[in-house]
């Protein structure tokens, strides 16, 4: 699916590729960029840059750090996520702790949910 994507994010995309966090390097090298369903670093939907998309499963993974936890990012993040569901994708969000201390666990989940999403039941 195609969505709309507010063309002044691309930079800050190109940018947020190019300086990702430890944890995001970490998913993405050594699981996402060679898993058998494609996905996209950094991904512009709407007004918001995902970290990571996967067109064909609708899903969105987000990996959250400690500003996601407080007041102000709990609440940012319930708006983007109710406005990525409102557009269809699933939202998951991995602490980063989980990267850090369980990466094993966490490729397995999202193996889990790129597999029944893919294909429902």
């Amino acid at each position: 699916m195609k969505y709309n994507h507010n063309k002044s994010l691309v930079n800050v995309g190109r940018m947020l590729r190019k300086n990702m966090t430890k944890e995001e390097r970490h998913l993405w090298y050594d699981f996402l960029r060679g898993y058998s369903v494609k996905f996209i670093r950094q991904k512009i939907i709407g007004n918001y840059i995902v970290d990571f998309y996967c067109a064909k499963a609708n899903l969105v993974i987000e990996l959250d750090g400690s500003q996601h936890y407080d007041k102000i990012g709990i609440v940012k993040d319930n708006e983007r996520t109710k406005y990525l569901e409102s557009q269809g994708l699933k939202v998951i969000r991995i602490p980063n702790n989980e990267i850090n201390n369980n990466f094993r666990g966490v490729c397995e989940f999202i193996d889990n949910e790129v597999k029944s999403l893919s294909h429902p039941r």
